[in-house]
């Protein structure tokens, strides 16, 4: 059983995002297409379009990833993913905030909302993420100098 951790409405899977930070780090195309078969898993699934769109917003950050790391290989270096990995998972929080805030309020939202929903789902996406991306960069040197995957 995967460690989880539901604080209603965000859910942290922990190495849940791990296969998305490979594809990020394998290609472009790879990243764009995992995110949206994980999008579409959701969806497929009956999650509720809350989630759907939460997911969906992986995309964006993925995409913007894949293009740095294969135009600048030198954020793959130990010293530098830290930043990346940082600055990544800034903008996967902040999207799933914003999806969460624009699906999820209305006029009438009070403040305290929107700061709970900051630091539960905007937050807690970002420091999970960066767990996730750890995690992913450890599997993902493992697989290069087993030579599993070879660019």
């Amino acid at each position: 059983m995967p460690i989880k951790i539901i604080i209603g409405p965000a859910s942290y899977t922990l190495a849940s995002h791990i296969p998305l930070f490979i594809a990020m780090f394998i290609s472009p195309a790879t990243a764009i297409f995992v995110a949206l078969g994980s999008s579409l898993g959701f969806f497929l699934a009956g999650f509720p379009i809350v989630i759907v769109f939460r997911a969906l917003t992986h995309l964006f950050f993925l995409t913007l990833g894949a293009v740095l790391v294969k135009r600048f290989p030198i954020l793959m270096d130990s010293k530098r993913f830290l930043l990346l990995g940082i600055g990544l998972n800034l903008l996967h929080g902040l999207g799933e905030y914003i999806v969460v805030m624009v699906l999820t309020s209305g006029q009438q939202t009070s403040a305290t909302y929107w700061i709970t929903m900051l630091g539960l789902v905007g937050v807690g996406s970002a420091i999970h993420g960066l767990l996730d991306f750890s995690l992913a960069y450890y599997f993902w040197k493992i697989l290069k100098e087993r030579k599993i995957y070879q660019p």
